[in-house]
């Protein structure tokens, strides 16, 4: 990497013991280790997921889980990404994701349950349960699932037979054709390092000589070493708090929570029946048959049915949480929840950025800002970090970021389709303006030309922030002269850390955030920015650079600037997010490469609008702005102002 610096200056084996909760991965670590460390705002983050749904329980509080499939093809994987971002905004407790043997399921496929579950946990943020069976596997094979779980950092299995291939179970030679012998040997190889979860079934299973027979099957998986059960489905609330009973009696005392499948459709609802095989009640038959071509009748029906069903329970005072059953759509089990209080509409942000799950980021507390509408490429090119940054940014002398070269990843792609890009950033480009167009569009959520609203950028897969609205006036003004954002905040000054638009951690706290603006622009802009810049020191510091990696600043080479931080009762500040001049060098490659990975791409090659893309990113100059007095109004518009009117001036256009 270039990086011309102008300074400027201004200021079968035995069993093995494996708790220790983490994995190292042997890399050289990224960080110097002099740190402090600051107490964990979250301690969600820390916890395991047994002692999440302790402290919960203790508390009274409810809560829920949710139930996915992997995807077959490709494009569902991405789509299911997405909707885990949608649906872990209400608050799961966890998500866990199947097992499919015909699937590949433990592959590096973007389709497999292992990179499925992977994903969640460390591009989405979610606590996680991986399903593993014991079909057509063998114990070497298990071993080495389980073994890629945990480097992926998934902490949590569930243990299952699984059903036959055929129609009948045969022994896989070197396997196991029990889940209790599956949960004995994930706690004989891998000690207490997973949280172990086993499926319940509370008319018994239907391969069982009887229910009675199948409780002491139960409680045999739970002796070996499960930590928690979920029931499958059922359609009778009585049916569940039996079971309980039950189990009880027998002395299971572990939490056991109700399998909740919301009926969405006729034939999913015959689907499911057919391979859990239980029998549907006559009097939701009664109603379901006369509308069964009536998809809409059916899942308003289902919602209905399943929060009558849900409300007993929770009031039963046994019921510590609700599991459901998603089949990977959101709409019905997302009402359900809403109808029952417990869907959060105003979720709490534990920091400024989304955070990962994977259990050796547990302390991580601080991000440069540059990644702050792509955080999982953030996360992707940290991933081999044994260290993260915790209380401060620390010395930036090697931050060893990964290349990223994989665009195709599924996590990192756009969610949208080409077809609907090129809609939103145009079939034909005319000129740059085209592109300013494109950017304000974005930012005022306006149709563009063509009458399509364009509702991401490459730099942003989402519509925009909250907190961006708040600048969304003075952002409009100036990238339809050219300044194109990528990155924006806006000063805070000691905000209530509950604030709807800009609060983060714990309640009771103040946040602080000093003015940001990242952008692109032409060349004959930076000319004239550097000359205005210069009655702006050291109030406003800047970091300039071209994708060659020629850059100009007047920040220190090596020292990180706090622009956002927070106060919280019996904490010491916290500083989540900075601008450091040796990370924004690595984001730089990223986002020039933007340019052209995912918009010069749409288009064919030397076409004219592929070519009007290639020479922003070749020419255009990447900078970023920084008010550090941030109790003062935001001085950062008034530099683009009198940049333009620089540029404006007669002197600067002689005749």
């Amino acid at each position: 990497m270039v990086n011309q610096v102008v300074r400027v200056d201004s200021g079968g084996q035995p069993c093995r013991s494996d708790s220790s909760g983490v994995s190292s991965n042997g890399g050289d670590s990224s960080k110097e280790s002099s740190r402090c460390s600051t107490p964990i705002l979250d301690t969600d983050r820390t916890d395991r997921l047994r002692d999440k749904m302790r402290r919960r329980t203790e508390s009274g509080d409810s809560w829920f889980s949710l139930e996915f499939f992997p995807p077959r093809t490709a494009s569902g994987a991405v789509n299911l990404i997405s909707r885990f971002d949608r649906m872990g905004a209400g608050g799961p407790l966890f998500i866990d994701v199947t097992w499919h043997p015909s699937g590949d399921p433990g592959s590096d496929k973007e389709t497999s349950s292992m990179m499925i579950a992977s994903t969640a946990v460390n591009y989405c943020g979610l606590e996680s349960v991986l399903h593993l069976t014991c079909c057509n596997q063998t114990k070497d094979q298990i071993t080495a699932h389980l073994n890629k779980a945990k480097h992926l950092g998934l902490k949590n299995i569930m243990a299952l037979r699984g059903d036959p291939v055929g129609d009948e179970w045969e022994e896989e030679e070197g396997g196991f054709s029990y889940a209790t012998d599956l949960v004995k040997h994930v706690r004989c190889e891998f000690d207490d390092y997973f949280d172990i979860c086993v499926a319940g079934y509370p008319t018994g299973h239907p391969e069982a000589d009887s229910y009675e027979q199948d409780l002491i099957h139960l409680k045999e998986k739970v002796d070996a070493g499960a930590d928690f059960i979920i029931t499958q489905l059922f359609f009778r609330p009585e049916t569940f708090l039996k079971f309980v009973t039950d189990c009880r009696a027998i002395g299971i005392t572990c939490p056991i929570l109700p399998g909740i499948f919301p009926i969405q459709g006729y034939q999913s609802l015959r689907q499911l029946v057919k391979l859990s095989k239980l029998e549907v009640p006559d009097e939701i038959m009664k109603v379901i048959e006369p509308i069964k071509d009536n998809d809409a009748a059916i899942r308003n029906y289902g919602i209905d049915q399943a929060v009558d069903m849900c409300k007993v329970l929770l009031d039963s005072g046994v019921v510590p949480g609700l599991h459901f059953y998603t089949l990977n759509r959101e709409v019905a089990t997302m009402e359900v929840l809403r109808q029952l209080g417990m869907w959060i509409e105003d979720p709490r942000r534990p920091l400024p950025w989304a955070v990962s799950a994977n259990p050796k980021r547990k302390v991580e507390d601080v991000r440069p800002i540059f990644w702050a509408t792509r955080p999982k490429s953030y996360i992707y090119r940290t991933q081999d970090w044994d260290e993260f940054p915790n209380g401060r940014w620390g010395n930036s002398s090697s931050p060893a970021f990964g290349e990223l070269n994989d665009y195709y990843l599924f996590y990192l792609k756009s969610k949208s389709s080409k077809e609907a890009l090129l809609k939103m950033w145009g079939e034909e480009l005319m000129s740059e303006e085209s592109v300013y167009e494109v950017f304000t569009s974005y930012i005022t959520a306006k149709p563009n030309q063509a009458g399509h609203k364009v509702m991401c950028l490459p730099w942003h897969d989402d519509p925009l922030a909250p907190e961006t609205n708040l600048l969304k006036a003075e952002l409009e003004k100036v990238n339809r002269r050219g300044i194109l954002t990528i990155n924006s905040q806006p000063n805070i000054n000691g905000k209530p850390s509950s604030d709807p638009v800009v609060g983060w951690g714990p309640p009771g706290g103040y946040v602080f955030q000093k003015a940001y603006l990242e952008f692109f622009t032409s060349s004959e802009n930076v000319t004239a920015l550097l000359k205005v810049l210069k009655k702006y020191e050291p109030r406003v510091n800047y970091h300039i650079v071209n994708v060659k990696g020629e850059n100009t600043t007047n920040a220190h080479e090596m020292q990180p600037n706090a622009v956002t931080w927070g106060i919280f009762p019996g904490r010491e500040i916290v500083q989540p997010t900075v601008v450091d001049p040796v990370s924004f060098m690595y984001w730089k490659d990223e986002a020039f490469a933007l340019w052209i990975e995912q918009w010069a791409k749409l288009y064919e090659d030397e076409s004219p609008s592929r070519m009007i893309i290639k020479y922003i990113h070749d020419n255009y100059y990447l900078v970023n702005l920084v008010d550090n007095d941030f109790p003062l109004d935001n001085c950062l518009w008034q530099v683009i102002d009198d940049m333009f009117e620089l540029l404006d001036s007669p002197a600067e256009h002689p005749e």
